[in-house]
């Protein structure tokens, strides 16, 4: 409601309350800390972690193709891998990784392997073929590579018979030295 015009009621200035009536004032709010980004700090260590476990499974990978892949760095490693891979564990795949794939002569060995197990199979015996040195020699297109090998058999742990058969082998370098070629000498 208004007063009435030219009352002096409207021209009265406004009375004040002394300063020390006065309510406290409201406490100022508390500074907010300002606060850490906690998805950014979450992604860092995720990034982190992720980079982490990239870098060991490239690690791993390598270590684990240099420890599986064939070892075929010299002439006369690949003989004996070879020899032991198709003579001794009689496993034609890991064989293989050691021969040449097409032009390969080495029906003398498989020859020689075949002799072995129908000797075991007729006798009832095991045959068990070593061999000595590995000697290489370089010829035009690669090398040849001659050992000893000893063919014996055994039956209940008694020595039946015993042989040796000098032989030689051709190897070449095709991403890595391979057994193209094996000959009975003597």
């Amino acid at each position: 409601m208004q007063p009435p015009a030219g009352s002096q009621v409207s021209r009265v200035p406004a009375q004040r309350t002394p300063p020390e009536q006065l309510a406290p004032p409201a406490p100022a709010p508390a500074p907010v800390r300002p606060r850490r980004p906690l998805r950014t700090v979450l992604a860092v260590v995720a990034g982190v972690v992720a980079l982490l476990c990239a870098g060991g499974a490239v690690v791993g990978f390598v270590l684990y193709d240099r420890a599986t892949a064939p070892d075929r760095s010299a002439p006369d490693v690949v003989v004996d891998n070879y020899l032991r891979a198709y003579l001794v564990d009689r496993n034609d795949t890991k064989a293989e990784e050691f021969s040449c794939s097409s032009e390969g002569d080495l029906d003398a060995i498989r020859g020689l392997r075949v002799e072995v197990e129908q000797r075991e199979a007729k006798f009832d015996v095991v045959v068990r073929v070593n061999w000595g040195p590995l000697t290489g020699i370089k010829n035009g297109d690669g090398e040849s590579v001659s050992t000893t090998l000893t063919i014996s058999s055994s039956a209940n742990g008694q020595t039946r018979s015993s042989r040796r058969e000098d032989w030689e082998f051709r190897v070449v370098e095709r991403d890595g030295w391979r057994v193209c070629g094996a000959n009975k000498i003597s």
